[in-house]
């Protein structure tokens, strides 16, 4: 006797005014701010389209492995259409109460000076196509694709950590004080 397992299904309402395609694996999202794409083929996932309206997601099984895919991979589909609609905006800010920071963006990087009286520039790589401004202390990252935000305002964070030092005494950096949606610059 076998026992056959059911497999996993959602789907997702593609809003009016964002355009899908499908080729394979890799989904296409277009909107009004641009256009996104991302390749699902390590997922191993089902993934087709119904009526042009809704994106449909399967999973082989309706294990937590399943589940966890289908939830993943809906997540990112919502962000994507999001991102073509809306965009994303993280908001970041320049602390500094040793040394006065400097930050200026030049081509695709992100160019830090003076941290922590250095006379090296320490520099973040800008992913994909983010854009970076700076207004003061301010530093703000936004885009229509989520990763590639996120990703830019990791690579700021991180090109401003120190090592052994004090975390709670010494703050100098910059850091991610707001998320949202929708693009502001």
């Amino acid at each position: 006797m076998s026992i056959k397992a059911e497999s996993l299904e959602e789907k997702i309402r593609v809003p009016e005014d964002v355009k899908v395609s499908l080729e394979g694996f890799k989904l296409k999202v277009s909107g009004k701010l641009g256009s996104n794409e991302y390749d699902f083929s390590h997922m191993g996932i089902e993934l087709f389209l119904e009526n042009d309206k809704e994106i449909v997601v399967r999973a082989p099984d309706n294990k937590r492995r399943g589940r966890g895919i289908i939830g993943t991979a809906v997540s990112i589909i919502r962000n994507m259409i999001t991102g073509v609609t809306r965009g994303f905006t993280y908001k970041m800010k320049v602390v500094a109460s040793h040394f006065p920071i400097s930050v200026k963006v030049s081509g695709n990087e992100v160019i830090i000076e003076n941290f922590i009286g250095e006379k090296y520039k320490r520099r973040a790589k800008i992913v994909g196509n983010t854009k970076v401004v700076v207004k003061g202390d301010d530093v703000i990252v936004s885009g229509i694709d989520k990763h590639a935000v996120g990703q830019t305002a990791t690579n700021i964070e991180k090109a401003t950590r120190t090592k052994k030092k004090d975390p709670r005494k010494f703050l100098d950096g910059i850091y991610v004080y707001q998320k949202v949606e929708g693009i502001e610059a």
